[in-house]
């Protein structure tokens, strides 16, 4: 943590230092309020980023470092690099995920299937561990794919806000699809726990897999067709 806040002083200097000129000025008239969008798409687009990222973090944030440390004995350093790379890999995938989709810019269309696709690892794992398959293999296995498969998900939700987003409001609109963000990343990390206190990872795994079927059902509410067509997309963790 100490080395962490040493690198932010760093940055902060140099930002401090050596930036000139004018970065933006914020309106001082807008109201909190006013970040709640009235755009229906983007609305639509956040209510399922809440249950994208709710599906990601109810298994993987504290279940699964749990699940490693306790019932396979796996060492801290063993564990915790382990997701470090699954974490980094997961950046990898996104960044490099238009080039991996070759049929045109993504739309309302593409966030269904995607989504689907997504929701069959959680529920295959789940499975594995219920017929007593290697549980380690199941889970190491079963979470490369899920990887895969959210940085995907996650690429297309990303690209779509800067597409649904209101040309005046851009920035408001995308700063509320990452309140929405963060709301499904505090969810999945509350109930990763308290569900894997209750009943396991099996639990935590259909809970998953609920979470990713309604950002699909959701995203067939989305546009068929984007409104704009941003060259860069924002990447999240």
């Amino acid at each position: 943590m100490l080395l962490l806040s040493a690198m932010i002083l760093i940055a902060l200097t140099a930002v401090v230092t050596l930036i000139r000129g004018e970065l933006g000025r914020p309106d001082a008239k807008a109201k909190f309020r006013q970040m709640l969008s009235n755009n229906h798409a983007v609305n639509v687009l956040a209510a399922a980023r809440i249950f994208l990222f709710a599906s990601r973090d109810v298994w993987f944030v504290v279940a699964l470092p749990v699940f490693f440390r306790t019932q396979h004995h796996w060492s801290f350093w063993l564990a915790g690099g382990f997701l470090a790379v699954w974490t980094i890999g997961y950046g990898i995938i996104q960044a490099f995920a238009p080039r991996l989709r070759r049929r045109g810019d993504p739309d309302g269309r593409t966030a269904t299937p995607l989504a689907l696709i997504l929701a069959a690892f959680p529920a295959l794992i789940a499975v594995a561990l219920a017929a007593n398959i290697d549980p380690g293999a199941a889970v190491v296995i079963g979470l490369l794919f899920f990887g895969v498969a959210f940085a995907l998900n996650s690429a297309v939700h990303s690209y779509l806000i800067l597409a649904y987003a209101d040309d005046d409001k851009v920035a408001m609109n995308v700063g509320f699809y990452y309140m929405a963000n963060a709301a499904g990343r505090l969810a999945g990390t509350v109930l990763s726990g308290a569900l894997y206190e209750w009943q396991g990872l099996e639990t935590c795994l259909w809970a998953s897999t609920a979470f990713v079927l309604a950002a699909g059902i959701l995203s067939r509410m989305l546009p068929a067709t984007a409104q704009h067509a941003p060259v860069l997309a924002p990447i999240s963790a």
